[in-house]
């Protein structure tokens, strides 16, 4: 803490966890150190928090032999020496804490060096909430159907009703969650994967914020390649071939209890028929995206006559059309969707399908809009005989 003519200001450290070493992403070097948008991805991890006006000190972790690396990475940026991590997660952010525990910090906030996209709010949400609890952390609420699985055959279906997702930064009173570390390691336990679970054995309360779908991990390919794409939407000027697909596509209902739309699983009174998992708006946005491509239709790269894709989940297609785009060096500005149908009812789930497309074709939920509207009883929607949908889609390549 320091005093400014009689005000307390309570200081606020930063840890940045960057020593694991990250290489299902795949390349020759960790994932924190590969480059998105022309910078490591670390680098822009550091600046999101060294522009934030609540944090004073920044404490970077890395691995062993990561000298070089780390020092390339975050050069001309004003920061303490690195500290080395330790064989886990849990002993480096042990060792973060230790090296910043002289400068008797009021909080403290840990976070994964591969989570560039962390954004101002959250930090600010997270650090506000240790007025109310010892510990924060955001999160997002599980919207897929879990499965619990034994020996590659579906054991049970797991209940998500209050199940979240958790994120970083996680933000603690910094003595609260320093002594529970050193509990932690005392009683050598060293099986905890968050910090949040380390405060949850030690008995501290820790409050859940909305966290944000763009605050994901960079873990493997697929999600370094979102997060190019994802910078490469805030630079359109290099993009001047702006093409716009249209998509519509139509499933018949059959029997069954639910319905697959836009990733998300809706209790019905009838499922949709096809050869995968029949979900009509994944499907109506492939075919925009293709459509902008001029790369034909889902069946041209999917055939429903494949044995391979009975059943498969649809988020495949559409993962694959957003690849194709990002492989040409495009990126995809915007999506629209548009779902018929008498019933289920669409509204209650629109902001958790805009969340779940942005997440798969990865930009920001922002730039998703799903919309339902009814026939007015009209044609085989309006006698509820399937659901139909169409879209656009916006892409912008370059020329």
């Amino acid at each position: 803490m320091t005093s400014n003519r009689g005000v307390v200001t309570m200081t606020t450290a930063v840890i940045i966890v960057a020593a694991g070493a990250g290489l299902r992403v795949g390349g020759e070097i960790p994932k924190q150190y590969q480059h998105i948008g022309g910078e490591a991805v670390l680098r822009r991890t550091v600046r999101a928090f060294q522009q934030h006006n609540e944090i004073d000190h920044i404490q970077v972790v890395i691995g062993e032999n990561h000298d070089d690396l780390y020092m390339k990475a975050v050069s001309g940026m004003d920061l303490p020496e690195p500290v080395r991590g330790g064989a886990t997660r849990q002993s480096s952010v042990y060792n973060g804490l230790k090296a910043v525990a002289a400068l008797k910090p009021a909080r403290v906030l840990i976070h994964d060096a591969a989570r560039p996209f962390v954004d101002p709010d959250t930090i600010s949400a997270v650090v506000a909430k240790l007025s109310e609890a010892p510990g924060c952390i955001p999160a997002v609420p599980v919207a897929d159907t879990l499965k619990r699985e034994s020996d590659g055959i579906i054991a049970e279906t797991v209940d998500r009703a209050g199940l979240w997702g958790a994120q970083t930064p996680q933000a603690f009173r910094f003595r609260d969650i320093f002594d529970a570390h050193t509990a932690a390691a005392a009683s050598n336990r060293t099986d905890f994967t968050d910090d949040a679970s380390i405060a949850e054995w030690a008995e501290l309360d820790v409050a859940i914020i909305p966290g944000r779908p763009e605050n994901y991990k960079i873990t493997t390919s697929a999600d370094l390649h979102e997060a190019e794409t994802r910078l490469n939407t805030g630079k359109p000027k290099m993009l001047n071939d702006v093409r716009v697909g249209h998509g519509y596509d139509v499933h018949a209902f059959e029997d069954g209890d639910h319905v697959i739309l836009c990733g998300l699983t809706i209790p019905h009174s009838r499922k949709l028929k096809g050869h995968s998992d029949a979900d009509v708006g994944l499907h109506t946005l492939t075919d925009a995206i293709l459509g902008a491509l001029c790369e034909g239709d889902i069946g041209k790269h999917f055939p429903p006559t494949e044995e391979k894709w009975k059943g498969a989940a649809s988020d495949i297609f559409l993962k694959h059309a957003a690849q194709l785009v990002s492989d040409k060096g495009g990126v995809i500005s915007h999506v629209d969707l548009t779902l018929i149908c008498q019933a289920p009812k669409i509204r209650p789930h629109v902001d958790a399908m805009r969340e779940n497309v942005a997440r798969i074709i990865g930009i920001a939920a922002d730039r998703v809009s799903v919309k339902a509207t009814t026939t007015e009883w009209l044609g085989f929607t309006g006698r509820e005989e399937g659901i139909a949908a169409a879209a656009t889609a916006t892409i912008r390549l370059p020329e």
